[in-house]
């Protein structure tokens, strides 16, 4: 029997026949208030959604079956990160993302034996020199290897509370690098909003309004843009957060005449991984990993399930690495193009993400911008009313991490296994600004138990 005949043979169910035999099965209970619940972005989540109530499909830009496994290095030892860089990549990971301490690293040593053709090697650069990176693109171009310059002055603002030097200085040096031939320079980093505790959309418009600065603060922008991203717990608005991502982006990019597609590096979050029950994270970061995966994610670098309290170790890699093999390979990820197309859950709630993004961007534009509302303590101030929220959401039980504050095992010893602080951390300092502070949900909880510990 074709399938053509099988589905002609059933009458179509409209969403409203479907909405009035809901209503019977409830049985007098309210519709509104029984099963359509609001998202902390005020998106209604119904409880099903209906082709009759929904617009034509959107085709991701991106195909989710091309992502690439990241794998992080810190270069403190230039021998010992090369090594790591060779091993990683024996073992599955497909870029390498050097986050480089000073401009003392010696690059011919640091890619010293490892492969450049198909090979992507991002570059993070917490300081700002343009004679560096001047090495790294002569050494790209010498070489014929892929390497992506990541420099985000804004984004430096936020997180630590002061430009890399001036913000006279950062933008002219920015401008410099503008004008040289480069496969990018300009990163968006994105994840301290969310781990500090902003909403979806707080994300999506903060991102677009740290975006819109760079277009109007450098000229002939004409490199390819990356933009990290923190993938949160909630699956599907996290699928849904990143297509929008990438539409609100390009949209904003054609008003500039900016060709270019962005980048996304996804990561898992810090904010709902826990110290106790500590294996759990593992399960948290496989959903968050998926949903990056769906969401059209180009590199995903997967975050070890001890990462808050041990230093970078052998096991934690290869897990965190191994799920995203599994998910690769075993799971046929790398197999399906874009399953999240046409799903009307998925695809209405990228749109409403979208529209309620630009409807903040365009607020944040109309008092000045990004830059502007960070100096005056309006980004920080809305980031920590959305993260109190949610910490009231966790710290009643309504928001469950489980292990911590839903079936914790008491008989857990943390104590000595502490190679990290996994608080936050209190560093007296001068800043321009209030820095945007990064916090996990279970960490008051955690402390208790710490003190409590024989």
């Amino acid at each position: 029997m074709s399938t053509n005949k099988l589905f002609s043979e059933f009458e179509p169910v409209s969403s409203k026949q479907w909405k009035q035999q809901i209503q019977f099965e409830l049985k007098g209970a309210d519709y509104n208030e029984t099963l359509i619940w609001e998202s902390p972005d005020g998106i209604k989540v119904k409880p099903f959604y209906h082709a009759d109530e929904t617009k034509d499909s959107m085709t991701s830009s991106k195909s989710a079956n091309s992502f690439k496994i990241l794998q992080k290095i810190f270069v403190h030892d230039i021998a010992k990160s090369n090594a790591k860089a060779l091993d990683t990549l024996k073992r599955g990971a497909e870029s390498i993302y050097f986050t480089i301490e000073n401009e003392n690293c010696v690059l011919a040593e640091l890619m010293q034996n490892l492969p450049f053709e198909s090979i992507t090697y991002y570059f993070n650069l917490p300081f700002l020199s343009v004679s560096f990176c001047d090495q790294i693109n002569e050494f790209a171009l010498k070489n014929k290897v892929k390497c992506i310059i990541l420099l985000d002055p804004i984004g430096q603002l936020a997180k630590e509370g002061n430009w890399f030097n001036t913000s006279n200085n950062d933008f002219d040096a920015l401008n410099i690098l503008a004008s040289k031939e480069t496969n990018g320079f300009i990163n968006i980093n994105t994840q301290t909003y969310q781990n500090a505790g902003a909403t979806s959309v707080q994300q999506l418009a903060y991102t677009l309004a740290h975006v819109n600065e760079y277009f109007n603060r450098i000229l002939n922008l004409n490199q390819p843009i990356t933009i990290e991203v923190a993938i949160g717990t909630n699956y599907f608005f996290e699928i849904a957060k990143l297509r929008a991502l990438r539409l609100l982006f390009n949209t904003l990019a054609k008003e500039y005449n900016h060709n270019f597609d962005c980048t996304i590096i996804a990561t898992p979050t810090k904010r709902n991984k826990t110290l106790y029950d500590y294996n759990v994270n593992m399960l948290r970061t496989t959903t968050e990993c998926m949903a990056a995966i769906l969401g059209g994610a180009d590199e995903v670098a997967n975050l070890a399930y001890d990462a808050i309290y041990h230093k970078d170790n052998e096991f934690g890699d290869r897990i965190s690495r191994n799920q995203l093999l599994i998910l690769k390979n075993e799971s046929y990820f790398d197999k399906v193009n874009n399953p999240a197309d046409g799903a009307y859950y998925i695809e209405t709630l990228t749109e409403q993400l979208a529209e309620k993004a630009l409807e903040l961007f365009k607020d944040i534009e109309a008092n000045g911008g990004l830059i502007t509302q960070l100096i005056e303590g309006t980004i920080q101030r809305k980031i920590n009313e959305s993260a109190q929220k949610e910490q009231e959401l966790f710290d009643t039980g309504k928001e469950v991490l489980i292990g911590t504050n839903k079936y914790p095992n008491q008989n857990d010893r943390m104590k000595n296994e502490l190679e990290l602080f996994p608080f936050v951390k209190q560093n007296a300092r001068k800043t321009l600004i209030t820095p945007i502070i990064e916090k996990r949900l279970a960490e008051k909880v955690e402390q208790e138990r710490l003190a409590q510990e024989q």
